[in-house]
C-alpha cells in the first residue's frame, strides 16, 4: 500500500499525508484555497545522478512535489514546486494564456449545472424529454483552433448531451444530436446553448447489461456456458513486492503512480548471471490523442487529449470492480487527489500477477527425445476510464528479456442517429437502426528512457532489403540488414515502414558483448498509423508528435509531455515539434524515445452496443543483450502439472 507514513525509496509516489501537505503548505504560503483548484500534485522525481548517489549510501534526495493551480477568478494558471522536506514552496509562477487540466470535480460539476439550466430543460421539452435524472451531460474539453472566439480568454468546455431509457441503462445508449452547450469552468456559467432543432430518436438497442437487454434478444441466445477455469498457485506467486519494488524471476523494477500517466515504470534492471544489468529508466504513456473524423456539427469538436487534458491517474478505475485479473493477484492502490488538493485512495488500482503463456522453447530430437519449456510471463496493468471508453494497459515481463506493452480499448462507442429515410453516413458505419459511429483514431504516445547497460546510448535505424540479383546472388536470395545511428534530434524523427520491416535499436557503444558486438534492446513497432491529416489540420498543429512514428531526443527533465505540458485549449504544439528545432545531438547520449502506436478505428456493427477489446501493442527485444537465449535456464515444467488428473487420451 502507498498510504503510509514512511518513504521507501525516493521514487516512491506522494502518500495521503503528502497531498495534504502540500494543500497546506500552497494555502499558506499563497492563499490557495476558496477560489482556486488544485489540478494535479505529483511527485517531482528526483534525478539520475540523485538516485545513483542514493544507491550508493549517500543522502535521500529532498522530497518535492510539482504543483499547478488554478485562481478561477482571475482565469490564471500557476506552475510550483513544494519542497517536502524544507516545508515551503521553492516557486510559484504564473503561465500566461494556458490552461491547466481539467479536473473530475469539473467534470462532475458541469452535469449538475447543465441539467438544471432553463435553457437545456427547455431543449430537451422540446425534444419530449422531461425525465432529467436520466439525462447525462458530458463535458469536453476545446482545441483553441475550434473554441468560439469570443470565448477562448476563458476556461471553458463544450457538452454532449445523453439520454437513457430508465434507470441503471446504458447512459451512452442515446444521443440528443444537436445541442450542445458551452461552459465557462470557472464561473460554471453556461455561456450559449447551440440546439439545430434535430429531433431524430431511432428505435436503438443500446444495452449490454443482461438484465436490460429485450428479451426477444436474451432468448435469440444459444451459447453453452463454460466450465470453470480455475487458475491456482497452491506455493504463492513467484514475485515478491517490497513496498513498490518488484522482483521476479531476473527482473527488478520499481511501480510508480501519478495523476496524468497513472502507472510508470521506474530503474528496469535484469540480472545477468551476478550483474544487475540497466535497461530501462522510465517507462510511461505521455500523451493519447484521439481525433474523430467526422465533419459534422456533432463532431468537429470531438479531439481529445486523454492525458494531457484529463489525466490517466485521475482516470484509473479500482480492479476490485469485477473479475479483471486471474490467479494469484497482489494489487496495489494509488493515492491522487481531488482539486482542493485533498487526497483520496483508489484501492486495487495495479494488478500484479503471473500468467501461463504456451510454450517459451522446444525441440523434438529423433535420438534425445523432446526438450519443452513453457513460458511463465509478469503482467502489471491498470484500467482506465475515459468517458464512454476504457482503455486497458499491460506491461509484461517475459522470461528471455523481451518486454511487451499492450493496450486493449473496449467500452462504448460514440454514436449519432440519422435523419429519416438516411441508412448510411460517409464518416462512420451502420451500427443500429438509422444510428451511425463515427471513425476514428487513437494515437498512443509512449515514452521510453531506456538506459542499456548504462545512460549513454545511440539508437540506430535498422531495416532489411533484398540485394539485386548477381554473380553473388544469382538466386536473388540474399536479405541484407542496412543499420543506421541517428545522429540528430532531426535525424531521429522516424516513420515506419513495413515493407522493409524497419525497427528501432538502443545500442550502447561503449560496452561490448561476449560476441564482440554491442548489447542493445530492439523497439519493434506492430500498431503504428498514420494520421491522415492535412499539415494544416488544428489537431496536427496542436499535437506534431502524431505525424511520425518515433522521435528521438536527448533526455531533459523539463521535455516530458510530447504535445507541451499545456494543451487544454492549445492552438500549437509546444512539445516535441518545438524542442527538436534545436537539433541537439542523440549520439552517444542519455536519449528519450517517443513512440507512436495506436487503433485507426474503422467502426463496425460488431462494436455496439459495447465493444469487444480491440489489442494493440509493441515490443522491447534484447539484441546483442545476451551472449545466447537468455532462457536456457529456465527449468522443464513437472509432467504431472501440465495436465488435469481427469485427462484421457483421445481414442482412435
Amino acid at each position: 500500500m502507498w498510504l503510509r507514513d514512511r518513504v521507501d525509496y525516493p521514487l516512491d509516489p506522494l502518500s495521503a499525508d503528502e497531498f495534504t501537505a502540500v494543500a497546506a503548505i500552497l494555502r499558506r504560503e499563497h492563499g490557495v484555497g476558496e477560489g482556486w483548484r488544485i489540478a494535479s500534485v505529483e511527485l517531482a522525481e528526483p534525478s539520475k545522478a540523485e538516485l545513483a548517489a542514493y544507491d550508493e549510501g549517500g543522502p535521500a534526495p529532498a522530497r518535492r512535489a510539482a504543483v499547478i493551480c488554478l485562481d478561477r477568478s482571475a482565469n490564471a494558471t500557476y506552475k510550483g514546486f513544494v519542497s517536502l522536506t524544507d516545508d515551503r514552496v521553492e516557486s510559484f509562477t504564473h503561465i500566461p494564456g494556458v490552461q491547466a487540466n481539467f479536473t473530475v470535480d469539473e467534470f462532475a460539476e458541469c452535469d449538475q449545472i447543465l441539467r438544471s439550466h432553463p435553457d437545456v430543460i427547455a431543449a430537451l421539452a422540446r425534444r419530449g424529454i422531461t425525465d432529467m435524472d436520466n439525462v447525462f451531460m458530458d463535458t469536453w474539453t476545446y482545441g483553441a483552433a475550434v473554441a468560439p472566439p469570443e470565448y477562448t480568454d476563458r476556461r471553458i468546455g463544450w457538452s454532449d448531451t445523453w439520454y437513457k431509457s430508465t434507470a441503471g441503462a446504458n447512459p451512452y445508449a442515446h444521443p440528443v444530436s444537436g445541442l450542445h452547450c458551452v461552459i465557462d469552468l470557472n464561473a460554471m456559467e453556461v455561456l450559449r446553448v447551440e440546439d439545430d432543432g434535430t429531433n431524430e430518436r431511432p428505435d436503438v438497442m443500446g444495452e449490454y447489461v443482461p438484465r436490460h437487454i429485450p428479451e426477444r434478444i436474451r432468448a435469440a441466445s444459444t451459447r453453452e456456458p463454460l466450465k470453470p477455469l480455475e487458475i491456482t498457485q497452491p506455493h504463492g506467486p513467484s514475485f515478491t513486492l517490497d513496498g513498490n519494488l518488484l522482483q521476479w524471476q531476473n527482473w527488478s523494477l520499481r511501480i510508480g503512480f501519478n495523476h496524468r500517466e497513472g502507472m510508470t515504470l521506474h530503474t528496469v534492471r535484469y540480472r545477468d548471471g551476478a550483474v544487475n544489468r540497466s535497461v530501462a529508466h522510465r517507462l510511461s504513456f505521455a500523451e493519447m490523442v484521439v481525433p474523430y473524423r467526422d465533419p459534422s456539427v456533432d463532431h468537429y469538436r470531438r479531439t481529445a487529449f486523454d492525458i494531457g487534458e484529463w489525466g490517466l491517474g485521475f482516470m484509473t478505475t479500482s480492479l476490485d470492480l469485477g473479475c479483471d485479473c486471474l490467479g494469484e493477484i497482489r494489487y496495489l492502490d494509488a493515492v491522487l487527489h481531488n482539486s482542493k488538493g485533498e487526497p483520496y485512495t483508489i484501492t486495487n488500482a495495479i494488478c500484479i500477477h503471473e500468467e501461463d503463456n504456451a510454450v517459451l522453447w522446444k525441440h523434438v530430437d529423433h535420438d534425445a527425445g523432446a526438450e519443452v519449456r513453457r513460458m511463465r510471463r509478469l503482467t502489471l496493468s491498470f484500467h482506465v476510464t475515459v468517458a464512454n471508453y476504457e482503455y486497458l494497459v499491460y506491461w509484461r515481463l517475459y522470461q528471455d528479456g523481451n518486454i511487451e506493452c499492450e493496450v486493449r480499448a473496449t467500452g462504448i462507442m460514440v454514436t449519432t442517429p440519422l435523419p429519416a429515410g438516411a441508412d448510411a453516413h460517409p464518416n462512420g458505419a451502420l451500427v443500429d437502426e438509422r444510428t451511425y459511429a463515427p471513425y476514428h483514431q487513437h494515437f498512443l504516445i509512449a515514452r521510453l528512457d531506456l538506459d542499456i547497460d548504462g545512460p549513454d546510448n545511440t539508437v540506430y535505424m535498422t531495416e532489411s532489403y533484398a540485394a539485386p540479383i548477381g554473380p553473388d546472388n544469382p538466386y536473388g536470395l540474399s536479405v541484407v540488414v542496412r543499420n543506421e545511428a541517428l545522429r540528430t534530434e532531426a535525424d531521429g524523427i522516424q516513420d515506419v515502414n513495413f515493407a522493409t520491416q524497419r525497427a528501432w535499436k538502443v545500442v550502447n557503444t561503449n560496452v561490448v558483448n561476449g560476441l564482440g558486438t554491442h548489447p542493445s534492446y530492439k523497439l519493434v513497432p506492430t500498431g503504428a498509423i498514420p494520421p491522415m491529416l492535412d499539415p494544416e489540420s488544428p489537431v496536427l498543429q496542436r499535437a506534431n508528435v502524431i505525424g511520425h512514428t518515433l522521435w528521438v531526443t536527448p533526455n531533459h527533465p523539463d521535455e516530458r509531455w510530447p504535445a507541451g505540458e499545456f494543451v487544454n485549449q492549445s492552438v500549437r504544439d509546444t512539445g516535441l515539434g518545438e524542442w527538436t528545432k534545436a537539433n541537439r545531438s542523440i549520439d552517444n547520449a542519455d536519449v528519450v524515445l517517443w513512440y507512436v502506436f495506436g487503433i485507426h478505428h474503422i467502426t463496425r456493427p460488431e462494436d455496439w452496443p459495447v465493444m469487444p477489446v480491440d489489442i494493440v501493442s509493441f515490443w522491447l527485444k534484447p539484441y546483442g543483450f545476451f551472449d545466447r537465449n537468455p532462457a536456457l535456464d529456465v527449468p522443464a515444467t513437472p509432467p504431472g502439472a501440465c495436465a488435469h488428473p481427469h485427462t484421457k487420451a483421445a481414442h482412435h
